[in-house]
């Protein structure tokens, strides 16, 4: 799961705990640690309190800047991101009426982060094998995140990487490998 698949990878686990029988978190958090206040200060502030005084700040998630940045920002070689993965992103986000569902995403996300005791007492009572492959530079979700699942579960198997928020546009093999490797562990 990454990013906004996070969440609803919880809500499934939750919900069927004995179908899980491992997790792959790449940038999606299940604890508060790792939020990157930069980012998220001005989310929580609108999700408070929506309004003019804080929505033009999560609308500049949604500009080719915004969208841009969330896929360069702390790659260690932006070269190797293609412009067509946030020119697609972008388009798909000016769709007709698609920026009032995103800003009630925004405003819903606290429901997540409300989530978290929950996920983190099913790892404690579970154990599910989990890796957690993170973009160290991610302005959004921080490695603190990552290292956050190693408190509940044991055996977590945390790799940062010199990547970004999407960390699979730079470093797709490094991570495949992890994935497979640690798949190949755990679902003998």
């Amino acid at each position: 799961m990454h990013d906004y698949g996070a969440p609803i990878g919880w809500r499934l686990a939750l919900r069927t705990p004995g179908r899980v029988t491992a997790i792959v978190s790449q940038n999606g958090n299940g604890y508060s640690e790792g939020f990157v206040s930069s980012f998220w200060e001005g989310l929580f502030a609108y999700a408070a309190m929506p309004g003019p005084d804080t929505e033009p700040a999560v609308r500049a998630a949604l500009t080719e800047d915004g969208v841009r940045w969330q896929y360069l920002h702390g790659a260690a070689d932006p070269t190797l991101v293609s412009p067509d993965t946030w020119l697609h992103d972008l388009a798909l986000l000016n769709r007709p009426g698609n920026d009032e569902i995103q800003l009630k995403l925004f405003r819903d996300y606290p429901s997540n982060v409300d989530l978290y005791p929950k996920v983190q007492e099913y790892f404690r009572a579970s154990q599910v094998p989990l890796l957690a492959v993170w973009g160290a530079g991610d302005g959004i979700f921080g490695p603190d995140g990552a290292r956050a699942f190693r408190r509940d579960l044991r055996e977590a198997e945390v790799h940062l990487l010199p990547a970004g928020h999407f960390a699979l546009e730079t470093h797709l093999d490094a991570v495949t490998g992890y994935v497979r490797g640690f798949l190949g562990r755990v679902l003998e």
